[in-house]
């Protein structure tokens, strides 16, 4: 049976021609004419050939990368204030790290549809972990923090859980996107109005789904060949002045420009901005942000790398490093040891972040945490045809 991938999947070679759709198999993918099932986060599906089974490293490199990326951005939170150069890198960061996550992850989704065996993947593999963690979040914060009126909720994600569900309702509207005629532009549209609107709440992070997802849509909308141009010599040539001159702009914006807008969690209004500045952020967030993606992704090695085997764990990865993270600012870590602030500190803080993620990457760590990313649910299923 084959299954559709996800973001947090192991990646496959591009398909050789333009009708050839990716299919799940490890944790990213592997292509095959047509699949006819699965979804999402990460599972497992035995390829169907001997040469589905070779994997292009480049996506599971990306992912990786992205993944050390998060933690150490997230680490960089509690310990920033007074830097005014980590707090320029965290905006670098913050600016493209997810949207490349989620353009990935929009690439990946392009052959979901709601036949019944990926709406069961896309269950198991992205709304169970997301009841899951959302669960164990809370509770972490409840006991670790001392925190009793912490409430389990389910439609007020807790820190990083708002990313499964917000890829539950990216890829339930898949079909939708592939349907219309201009799904780009109408993506725009509908994160400048989210952008505008405070009355939206925050009910399923329903701000960050909304505002992120033109990345989605235009993974979706993305071919194999488009990678092969962002990999060219003179994009990543091009990169390199481009970072130089965002961390300049950084350095003189981080002073001055709130971060809720890299955050996209509320509307201008709510940040006390005037109400047209969100759709105006909107677009140049969008711009910036995909400028920034491409090249990060140009300088992505495209082969095999000591690494490459740990993007196919970058879910356990993501879901884990939180409690990492908060667990050190429940216990205090970060107030008592203030030399953490130092540039030192700085450097001791984002080594700690990247070995820690790379070590919850590892396969040992992604069998033992199975039961949780990709349970084995069949019982609370119907039997169904792999055909369509």
């Amino acid at each position: 049976m084959f299954q559709a991938p996800s973001v947090f999947q192991r990646a496959p070679l591009p398909p050789a021609t333009r009708e050839s759709e990716p299919r799940h198999a490890q944790t990213l993918t592997a292509t095959a004419p047509r699949p006819a099932a699965g979804t999402s986060a990460p599972g497992a599906a035995a390829p169907a050939s001997a040469a589905a089974k070779k994997r292009d490293p480049y996506f599971d490199n990306v992912k990786y990368l992205a993944i050390v990326l998060v933690a150490v951005a997230h680490a960089w939170e509690p310990v920033m204030d007074g830097s005014r150069a980590t707090r320029a890198l965290y905006m670098i960061v913050y600016m493209f790290h997810m949207s490349a996550f989620i353009l990935i992850s929009g690439y990946f989704s392009r052959s979901f549809d709601m036949t019944a065996p990926k709406v069961k993947r896309l269950i198991t593999s992205v709304a169970v972990p997301y009841v899951l963690f959302e669960t164990a979040y809370s509770l972490f914060k409840r006991y670790a923090d001392d925190s009793p009126d912490m409430a389990i909720s389910l439609v007020d994600p807790f820190f990083l859980t708002w990313f499964l569900i917000a890829l539950f309702i990216w890829r339930v509207t898949t079909p939708i996107w592939q349907a219309i005629r201009h799904p780009l532009p109408v993506a725009l549209a509908i994160a400048m109005l989210a952008s505008v609107s405070p009355d939206i709440g925050d009910d399923l992070d329903l701000q960050r789904v909304l505002q992120f997802l033109p990345f989605f849509v235009l993974g979706l909308l993305l071919k194999p060949e488009h990678f092969q141009l962002v990999r060219r010599r003179e994009v990543r040539l091009l990169s390199v002045p481009l970072f130089a001159g965002a961390l300049l702009f950084a350095y003189w914006a981080a002073p001055r420009m709130q971060l809720g807008w890299f955050y996209r969690a509320n509307s201008a209004q709510e940040m006390g901005a005037p109400w047209w500045s969100g759709a105006v952020m909107t677009l140049a967030m969008f711009g910036c942000a995909l400028v920034l993606t491409v090249g990060f992704l140009a300088w992505v090695p495209g082969r095999a790398r000591w690494f490459t085997v740990l993007g196919a764990g970058t879910i356990c990865g993501y879901l884990l490093h939180g409690f990492l993270i908060k667990g050190a600012e429940y216990a205090g870590l970060f107030d008592r040891y203030t030399w953490l602030s130092d540039p030192a500190g700085l450097v001791v803080v984002s080594l700690v972040a990247a070995v820690a993620v790379t070590l919850m990457c590892t396969p040992l760590v992604g069998r033992a945490l199975k039961w949780a990313t990709e349970p084995d649910m069949n019982w609370a299923f119907r039997k169904f045809s792999a055909r369509r």
